[in-house]
């Protein structure tokens, strides 16, 4: 991770006011972590994002959101839900869904999964080693910890949406080194 990308999170936590200044304490988690997976998304991996239950109404929010406005190229984010929308039950479930993706998606793909590590949505995540975590209740290396019993949890939740929306940005435009 260059010093450029910690640099400008910092500016835009404090761009963006105190709603975010909870997370200028996490930032040296959370910039190595992203711009780790932005480097994959400017090669072209597609992000798919899973939830657990709890969180159903922020994978819609963050599927209507990322490419919403039209001051930059379309991002591919998508649902898993809306590839393959069965159950995953066991890990051969799970070794088949992988199979699958790696010839939908041949320039790579990485899961983007938001919700608690007992969820077995997790696991499926978990299968691949570039995975984008956001965990809660329990610290993975390569994740960012979040406490569900947070009551800011949902508006972290949209804060940590809006300053990675701001990032992807800064990648593509070559604002930051990544």
């Amino acid at each position: 991770m260059s010093n450029s990308f910690l640099k400008f999170t910092l500016e835009q936590i404090r761009h963006n006011g105190a709603y975010m200044s909870w997370l200028e304490e996490r930032r040296l988690e959370w910039s190595p972590l992203i711009a780790s997976k932005l480097s994959l998304l400017l090669q072209g991996y597609t992000f798919i994002l899973i939830t657990d239950e709890q969180r159903i109404w922020f994978e819609e929010y963050f599927l209507s959101q990322i490419n919403a406005k039209n001051t930059r190229p379309y991002v591919p984010f998508v649902s898993l839900k809306g590839i393959y929308n069965q159950t995953c039950k066991n890990y051969e479930d799970i070794a088949l869904l992988n199979d699958l993706l790696s010839i939908s998606f041949p320039n790579g793909y990485v899961y983007f999964y938001i919700g608690k590590n007992l969820d077995f949505k997790s696991q499926i995540a978990k299968s691949k080693e570039d995975s984008l975590l956001w965990l809660f209740d329990e610290q993975l290396q390569n994740s960012f910890y979040l406490s569900s019993n947070d009551k800011d949890l949902d508006f972290k939740l949209i804060s940590l949406y809006k300053i990675f929306d701001q990032s992807i940005d800064a990648a593509i435009f070559s604002k930051v080194e990544i």
